[in-house]
């Protein structure tokens, strides 16, 4: 139960992570832990509002059981073997890889009865969610439901509440139609029909939206008047120059100075081990660097940060073990005494990115698919000194970045190579007129405004 009375809320937000997540201490007490962020910002604006989202952990379970509950949040406690089954077997083992194309076709995917069953999980979950909704949202009101996660809920939700205006934003690329088309045909109708439940379906990037288009055109016979919409997702830059700047940050900076080592140029990447991120292909292009231009042996050094992702399935974990291996090889291969030619880190440290952010001489962001990808915007935002963005044409952050960033192709390693050697040699003062007109574009959407925009294109629709 949340603090809002049922049927009051005005404007709703359904995703499965919420803006606060609880810890059971060794006393058997519960501790919460809220986050932050641009969504949480924009709804502080927002009269009336309820964040629904599900239970993640034991300690969130427990915290339901137990009636705890931050104002304006409602937390699902959905049984934790569907949850299982719908986000691992659906959410991020399938419609993420459908969308970011990552799976290996002579192997997979094969949807068989395990498959099935788990998609009565996924249409479980979702149903939480529609009823859930439902339930809180008070007559006309606004729900916006975010991502893969939830895809059937506008459809389930319209059912059940025709007054209300229901929209639906997917922080995925979306698959062209000839992918998408790999899922089962009843299942990949589902998931359309389930999205055109919502009046507006909005994407990252017009390249997404006109791919969910193709899909509807081609599999349902369009869009049945649901309108498409477009938000890029910007940085908060307010946030990031105040964050970047905290004492903390200034210690992490000091030590990954002294790692890199005087006079040295920095190239820099921050991600998940996400498979998607391509981080083995930019260690290889680094590698090639090294092995084709000696000249910067000892010169330079790739700081790399990939922050364990999902390792709770077995393709994500032999993923980080593979990046660890080339980093390692790298090292064993070039490294001397007074030099490390990549410094890698894999424990999540949000103040170390900042960090890294501002030491970067070369941002590497080379995502074989990415919906946005916010590093590419952050990293130009508090760069103490100019950065040059080497930017895969994948990353949907391309659409508005492509004409001060270097585009690479990312599965192309020899010519990533040759974009990380332009961009270490590129002149200072290019550097930084780049850097200016990229922290430009990137923040011109910020978090708090992506959303309000979003909610004020609803009510119009």
């Amino acid at each position: 139960m949340s603090s809002t009375t049922h049927g009051a809320a005005e404007v709703l937000v359904a995703s499965n992570r919420g803006p606060v997540s609880y810890v059971l201490d060794d006393a058997g007490g519960i501790e919460a832990k809220r986050g932050g962020g641009g969504l949480v910002s924009a709804l502080s604006a927002v009269e009336n509002k309820l964040w629904v989202c599900s239970a993640l952990s034991e300690g969130d379970r427990e915290a339901v059981r137990r009636g705890v509950a931050e104002p304006g949040v409602r937390m699902l406690d959905i049984d934790a073997e569907v949850h299982t089954d719908a986000y691992n077997g659906v959410a991020n083992s399938v419609l993420w890889f459908v969308h970011h194309m990552l799976y290996q076709t002579p192997l997979e995917p094969a949807f068989g009865p395990e498959f099935r069953r788990q998609w009565a999980s996924y249409e479980a979950y979702n149903r939480a969610f529609a009823e859930a909704l439902a339930e809180d949202a008070a007559p006309g009101a606004t729900v916006v439901v975010q991502d893969y996660h939830l895809t059937l809920v506008p459809g389930m939700l319209r059912e059940l509440r025709g007054d209300l205006r229901i929209g639906h934003f997917s922080h995925t690329p979306w698959a062209p139609v000839d992918y998408f088309r790999m899922l089962p045909d009843d299942i990949a109708e589902q998931v359309l029909r389930g999205m055109l439940g919502a009046d507006r379906c909005a994407f990252l990037t017009r390249r997404w939206a006109d791919a969910f288009t193709d899909c509807c055109t081609h599999l349902v016979g369009g869009t049945s008047g649901t309108r498409i919409g477009v938000h890029g997702l910007g940085a908060d830059a307010d946030f990031l120059r105040e964050r970047a700047h905290r004492d903390d940050v200034e210690e992490r900076l000091a030590t990954l100075r002294a790692q890199v080592g005087e006079g040295r140029k920095v190239v820099v990447r921050v991600d998940r081990t996400e498979l998607s991120k391509n981080i083995v292909r930019g260690l290889q292009a680094y590698e090639l660097l090294l092995e084709d231009r000696p000249e910067w042996r000892e010169r330079v050094v790739h700081v790399a940060f990939a922050y364990p992702s999902r390792q709770d399935l077995a393709v994500y974990r032999d993923y980080t073990a593979e990046v660890a291996r080339v980093a390692e090889a790298i090292n064993s291969r070039f490294g001397t005494e007074g030099w490390t030619p990549v410094v890698l880190h894999v424990k999540d440290d949000f103040a170390r990115s900042l960090a890294a952010y501002r030491l970067a001489d070369v941002a590497l962001v080379n995502p074989i698919r990415d919906g946005m990808n916010l590093v590419a915007k952050e990293v130009p935002v508090v760069s103490d000194d100019g950065c040059v963005l080497v930017l895969s044409r994948e990353a949907g952050a391309y659409e508005e970045l492509a004409e001060d960033a270097l585009t690479v192709n990312p599965y192309d390693v020899t010519g990533t190579s040759r974009a990380l050697a332009e961009a270490l040699a590129m002149p200072q003062d290019e550097r930084e007129e780049r850097t200016k007109r990229l922290a430009e574009a990137a923040t011109a959407l910020p978090p708090g405004q992506w959303f309000l925009d979003q909610l004020e294109a609803l009510r119009e629709a």
